[in-house]
């Protein structure tokens, strides 16, 4: 896939941030249709109306995707004004950075694992039949973390949603592939602590610098336009994924803690500030 030129692109978390700069490339590259989804309505209505400014179909919905019924109904209204998406990303995500003691169960936990992970399965299982079915060039593009492949203390539920979206959105790919739908790829971008208001007070481990969002987007739009199983950023992701894997886990979290400091990473986290 060299564009999405002519193609219906759906992106979650859309209001904002990376999820915006992905609708910007959708819209530059001129795709068909722009679907946004978020959950802030004033934030979705603006980035709408300026994307959409030159002329470009820019669609806005409210939508909490952890509401499987809330997504399959939109599904339904998305099919009906735009015809089922070519591409679905899968930005939408939130983090708790806290003790796990501290977590509430309802507003920390269920709420983290229902959008990071129970959302991207809603949103993927609501247009994937029709995916299948329509045997177009597809993609699936789902953006997971890179505490999803290496543990950090202070950051529990949000790194054990980002280990379930990995395994899923893994097995969703060999799954496809297995089954005869090879048209429809799925990429899953891990990446390190991205310069977004979403990890503020994060600190960078060492060889591992502070992402800037304009270039994750830049290589995930690459990656997920050429079918890319895989996207891990920056190399030392790759890097620790592999040390953990091999070394002794004494071994590791000895490197993890005191050498490269990914397990003191959230120690001065905020987060992002009301407004």
């Amino acid at each position: 896939m060299r564009s999405v030129e002519g193609k219906i692109v759906l992106i979650t978390g859309a209001a904002m941030g990376m999820g915006r700069l992905y609708a910007e490339r959708a819209v530059a590259e001129r795709a068909a249709a722009v679907v946004l989804w978020d959950r802030d309505a004033a934030a979705l209505q603006a980035t709408c109306t300026e994307l959409s400014a030159d002329g470009a179909r820019v669609l806005a919905h409210v939508v909490d995707v952890s509401s499987a019924q809330e997504v399959a109904d939109m599904a339904v209204r998305v099919t009906a004004e735009a015809g089922t998406p070519d591409i679905v990303i899968n930005n939408a995500g939130v983090v708790r950075g806290k003790p796990f003691s501290e977590h509430d169960p309802i507003t920390d936990t269920e709420f983290v694992i229902g959008v990071n992970v129970l959302g991207p399965m809603h949103v993927t299982r609501a247009f994937l039949p029709a995916m299948i079915a329509a045997g177009n060039d597809a993609r699936v593009l789902n953006v997971a973390s890179a505490s999803g492949l290496v543990s950090v203390p202070r950051m529990t539920v949000y790194t054990a949603s980002k280990w379930a979206l990995i395994g899923w959105s893994d097995s969703l790919r060999l799954e496809l592939k297995r089954e005869g739908h090879g048209h429809v790829r799925v990429t899953t971008l891990i990446p390190s602590y991205i310069k977004t208001g979403m990890f503020a007070g994060a600190r960078a481990p060492l060889l591992t610098p502070l992402l800037e969002p304009a270039h994750v987007v830049d290589k995930a739009w690459a990656a997920m336009k050429a079918g890319k199983p895989r996207l891990m950023m920056p190399w030392t992701v790759t890097l620790s994924a592999v040390l953990r894997g091999l070394l002794p886990l004494p071994l590791w979290d000895w490197l993890a803690g005191s050498v490269f400091k990914v397990y003191s990473s959230m120690d001065a986290f905020t987060g992002r500030k009301p407004g």
